[in-house]
Parts: C-alpha cells; sequence; structure tokens
C-alpha cells in the first residue's frame, strides 16, 4: 500500500494558490483514476483506489501546511506504514514553474510543510517536487506561495497535472523515471521532425496553359490604300 500526500491549505479561498499545487495534484489523480469520494479522516481529507497494480491512499492534510505531519504520522500508524510507502507532492521554489522532480531523503529547505512530516516520521519518504518558481526576493516569498497562480500559468499547469495522473501509476510502482517520463511528453510533446522526401511534398506547379491566337481584325483598307502602303 502506497501513501500519496498533497500538502496545502484548507478552504476556498486558498484552492488555487500555487502553495496548493500538491492538493491540486492528488485531485487530478483522484478524477482521473476513479478514487471513491474523498472523506475525513486523520484531520485530513481521504479517498482510496488502485493505480495499476498497487493499492494507493490519496490524503489531503487539513491541519494548514505547518502541522500537515500530524495528519501523516496519524495515517501512516494506522495503516502500518514506513516512511519508504509515503510520497509527499509540494510546491518548490527553487525550480522554475512547471518543472518537477522526484527525490527521496534529505532536508526540508524551510518548507513549513515537510518541516513538520520531518517532526512525525523522520525524513526517509519521497517527495515529488512541483516548480512554481521564486518571486527574487525572500521577503516576498509568503505572498508569493499564498497568491493565485496567475493566468498565463494555466497551461503549464493543466498540462502538468496531466502529465502527473498519467504517470501516477508508474510513480505508485516505484518507477520515478518512467513517471517523470510522462510528465515530460505532456510539457514537452514530441515534434516531427521527419523531413519530406524531395519532391514528393512539394506543390505541384501548375502546366501553363497555351495561349489562344489573337483573332486578326477584318482589313478594311480600299484595294489603292493597300496598293499605296505597298510602296511604303
Amino acid at each position: 500500500m502506497q501513501l500519496f500526500v498533497g500538502l496545502g491549505n484548507p478552504g476556498g479561498k486558498y484552492a488555487r494558490n500555487r502553495h496548493n499545487i500538491g492538493f491540486m495534484a492528488l485531485d487530478r489523480i483522484a478524477e482521473d483514476h476513479g478514487f471513491g469520494p474523498w472523506k475525513s479522516r486523520f484531520q485530513a481529507e481521504m479517498t482510496e483506489g488502485r493505480l495499476g497494480g498497487e493499492k494507493v491512499l490519496l490524503l489531503k492534510p487539513m491541519t494548514y501546511m505547518n502541522l500537515s505531519g500530524q495528519s501523516v504520522g496519524e495515517a501512516m500508524r494506522f495503516y502500518k506504514l514506513e516512511p519508504g510507502d509515503v510520497t509527499v507532492f509540494h510546491d518548490e521554489l527553487d525550480l522554475a514553474p512547471g518543472r518537477l522532480k522526484v527525490k527521496t531523503g534529505g532536508g526540508h529547505a524551510g518548507h513549513n510543510g515537510l518541516r513538520s512530516i520531518h517532526q512525525h516520521i523522520g525524513e526517509a519518504y519521497d517527495r515529488v517536487r512541483l516548480g512554481i518558481g521564486h518571486p527574487g526576493r525572500k521577503e516576498l516569498v509568503s505572498a508569493y506561495v499564498l497568491h493565485d497562480f496567475a493566468k498565463a500559468d494555466e497551461e503549464w499547469l493543466d498540462d502538468l497535472m496531466r502529465g502527473i495522473s498519467d504517470g501516477a501509476p508508474a510513480l505508485a510502482d516505484g518507477d520515478a523515471g518512467r513517471f517523470m517520463n510522462a510528465v515530460a511528453l505532456r510539457m514537452k510533446p514530441p515534434q516531427d521532425t521527419k523531413k519530406p522526401r524531395q519532391g514528393t511534398d512539394k506543390p505541384k506547379e501548375k502546366a501553363s496553359e497555351p495561349k489562344a491566337d489573337p483573332t486578326p481584325e477584318p482589313d478594311t483598307r480600299t484595294p489603292l490604300q493597300k496598293l499605296a502602303d505597298r510602296f511604303k
């Protein structure tokens, strides 16, 4: 059994915040893969289903970001899971918007949600780092992550969510490479690089149509004029 955790803040006013991209990822997986209805459990919203051959629990902590670890710890203890069974989807300031990386273990880099999870289950869990970019200055970070995605972000954000959903069965199966490849195919679809064979795809030039000879005008000269013109 796998536990996929999405990080975010509860409530409609936060729903489209950059900080809630983890919630968005789980919502897309649940919708596309036919998971059951969301239920309130472990101070969270939870649903379960299958991804490939794996049973997977999706968990969205409702404790606000900086207490996310409480919910994750409760669910882990109830289902007798290990940190290695947990994958956390979270926003990542240090990646450009639309970039994604999978990581196992390591520090929390100041992310309040990860900091809380570290405190409750340690650091030996997997993370899917979802790039949102950086506002440029540290003092702008709080307002930036708690602000909605811009309209200009909607296209790549939708592609990213689709890619995560496409690759979710591979991620549940432990194949991070195949998961990231599924995301890459959505973000940068392959282009047809075949060059047309010479002479096959060029538009054919229309054969020039023969021009009709102009109809000669009738000769209205008198015989005397015709004779005079011969000696000019």
